[in-house]
Parts: structure tokens; C-alpha cells; sequence
């Protein structure tokens, strides 16, 4: 796919599609208390361009412009395209923050130099291995990979619902499995890597080629698995799990959590170095950051608690799941190990196609 580099094609049809509110103002952010912390006034008249995960944030995106005054314009795009794109443009970047998807991508890129430092107070907050070192990237919460099943498709076929990863492999699966390919989508390359790190490399590959057998194809997205098995098109996912979630389990819809061990993956934040509006970026990283009550309405906007891994003394937030049923990972490995893993997954899956969403 030839990638088109010009930055209106990037941002621009952010303005029509998703614009963030330009309100003016400067309120300052709360503390976890609830206290006021000003922070000073907006620091650029420029507009901030980010490119997320999805339209959901503009909410968090309208609170920033209210308190800082700067207008937002954001862009959806899978944290795998990110990269592709963001290595592509050579250090001219089209956007100036990245907000969400897979770490391993954003350990990537700041491993080829094109993220920016951000160094703020309550960056010594979080919890060692859900920051860089140097302040590179920040995670803004975990993906938590599980499974999504459809009883009656399940039925159909003469198949009991899975409840390991070990049971995906079973012949009784052949066909009527689907994940979204973790070249694109962070979740699925957190799995991948995962059961690499748990199985070892030569068990973990025998696996996952058992599970390719079992998968007809792969989607692009993360969402893509949830959005299919409740459409009733397959019968298993193997998805993200948290409260967005909640709306496709209806009658025979429901989530597993694997008695195996549910990988994760960290949610990344970053400015992009050589940014038009760097600066703007790293404001929004510190007003995030430094915000117990920023911190919950992004909890909020992502229906999920996994910010109290990152920063554990973050108030009014609490885990709904217990963190022992989280697979033992080396996040830190992730980026390293990315171009090697991908590049062994396409040989292994070579001639199965990647389909855009849902049929």
C-alpha cells in the first residue's frame, strides 16, 4: 500500500470528520483531591494535531482546550499504521501527539529516534515498565486480551466454548476463529508476543501455527473480532476485553477471560519529535498526567480501570479484575522483538487475507 505523505491528507479531514471544541479558557487542572492546580495559560495559539485510536476522546480533547485554550484536531488510526506512516515521513511529522494503541510501536519508534522526551513532576508516578526510562512514552492504561464467543454459531458446529488459549487449537475450532492481525493491531501483537514469552519461542510458534490453522482469515483492527462474532459471521474472537464491550453481549454473546492467562498490553502516549506543535503536545502530556480528575474521565471515556497499573496511587479508580489472572510479560522486550516476530508471523501466515472490518 503506497502511503500518501501530505499532511492535510493525514490531518486535515480531521477538521470535517471529528474536530475538537476550540474553547478559551484557562481553568487549570484538579489534583487527585480535587484541588486546583494552575498550571498557567495556553503556551500556543496553535491548534494541537493528534492522531488516536478513536472519535471517543474528544471529549478529553474539548476538556484540554477548555483549560489551556488550544484548539484539538484528531485523526483515527491503528498504532501499526502509525509507525509505518511516522517512519515514512523521515522526522517531518503530520501531527504532533499520539494518543493510544500498542506500546510495542511506540517502543519502536522511540528506539528510531522520533518521539520526544517529556519530562514533568508526576512523571515518578507511574509504576516501573508503564513509562520509558527517559520519559520517551507514558501508557495510559492496559488492553487485557481474552476471547468473545458466540453460543449459538458454537452449537451449530458441535463446539463447547473455549475457556484456554490451549483449547483454541482443538480441530473442533477449524474455521471459527478470527483475530485481527498484530502487524496492525497492538492488542493482537500483545498476544502474540505473550504467548511467546510464556510457551518460549519454539512451543510458542508450534502454537500459534496450530491457531493459524484454525483462523480463515485476520482483520485489521482490534475491534474487528467483537464486532464479527456478535454479528454472528464466527464463532470465537480473540479480542480486547473491557466495558466497550458491553453493548454486543447480548443473549449468547458473551467474554472469556482464559484460565491460561490474559496477555495485556500497555496504551501508549507520545509527542512526536520535529512536530509543528511540540510544544502543544507536551502540555497535554503534563495537563493529562498531573490530573486525578483528567485521569478518571479518561478512565471513563475508555470503560476500563487499567490506569491504577500505571499509576498505583491514582484515587477513585480501582481494577475489575484480578491482576494475577494477567499473563507474566516482559513489556520491555515488545518493541525490541517487534520487527522479528511480525516478519516471522507474515512467512507463517502468508496467503491469508487481512479484511477491512466487517462484512
Amino acid at each position: 500500500m503506497k502511503l500518501n505523505l501530505s499532511r492535510r491528507s493525514f490531518i486535515g479531514a480531521a477538521a470535517a470528520l471529528v474536530p475538537a471544541a476550540a474553547l478559551a479558557g484557562c481553568n487549570g487542572t484538579s489534583s487527585d483531591d480535587g484541588s486546583s492546580s494552575d498550571q498557567g495559560g495556553a503556551s500556543s495559539d496553535k491548534t494541537l494535531q493528534v492522531v488516536c485510536t478513536n472519535e471517543s476522546y474528544k471529549a478529553l480533547f474539548d476538556m484540554f482546550t477548555e483549560d489551556k485554550g488550544m484548539p484539538v484536531e484528531f485523526v483515527s488510526m491503528s498504532s501499526g499504521d502509525v509507525l509505518s506512516k511516522l517512519r515514512a515521513e523521515g522526522g517531518t511529522p503530520s501531527a504532533d501527539l499520539w494518543f493510544g494503541g500498542g506500546i510495542d510501536s511506540f517502543m519502536a519508534a522511540a528506539a528510531d529516534g522520533l518521539l520526544e522526551a517529556v519530562d514533568f513532576p508526576d512523571a515518578d508516578r507511574f509504576a516501573e515498565g508503564f513509562k520509558s526510562p527517559d520519559n520517551y512514552w507514558f501508557s495510559k492504561g492496559v488492553t487485557v486480551v481474552g476471547f468473545i464467543a458466540n453460543d449459538d454459531l458454537l452449537k451449530e458446529v458441535g463446539a463447547s466454548s473455549p475457556a484456554a488459549w490451549t483449547d483454541l487449537v482443538k480441530t473442533e475450532y477449524k474455521d471459527e476463529i478470527v483475530m485481527s492481525s498484530p502487524a496492525v493491531s497492538g492488542t493482537n501483537y500483545a498476544a502474540v508476543a505473550a504467548i511467546l514469552q510464556t510457551m518460549g519461542e519454539t512451543d510458542g510458534w508450534k502454537y500459534l501455527e496450530e491457531l493459524n490453522a484454525n483462523i480463515p482469515f485476520y482483520t485489521k483492527r482490534g475491534s474487528d473480532p467483537a464486532t464479527r462474532v456478535s454479528q454472528g459471521e464466527i464463532a470465537v474472537g480473540i479480542t480486547y476485553l473491557d466495558r466497550t464491550l458491553d453493548d454486543l453481549l447480548t443473549d449468547g454473546i458473551h467474554t472469556i477471560q482464559p484460565t491460561d492467562g490474559m496477555p495485556y498490553m500497555p496504551d501508549g502516549v507520545a509527542a512526536f519529535k520535529g512536530a509543528a506543535n511540540v510544544d502543544g503536545a507536551k502540555e497535554f502530556i503534563e495537563w493529562l498526567f498531573s490530573s486525578g480528575e483528567n485521569l478518571k474521565e479518561l478512565a471513563a471515556i475508555d470503560k476500563k480501570n487499567t490506569i491504577k497499573l500505571c499509576i498505583p496511587s491514582l484515587e477513585g479508580v480501582e481494577l475489575d479484575f484480578d491482576e494475577k489472572a494477567l499473563m507474566k510479560e516482559d513489556i520491555s522486550q515488545f518493541g525490541e522483538i517487534r520487527d522479528a516476530v511480525l516478519e516471522k508471523w507474515d512467512q507463517m501466515t502468508s496467503g491469508k487475507e487481512v479484511q477491512e472490518g466487517s462484512k
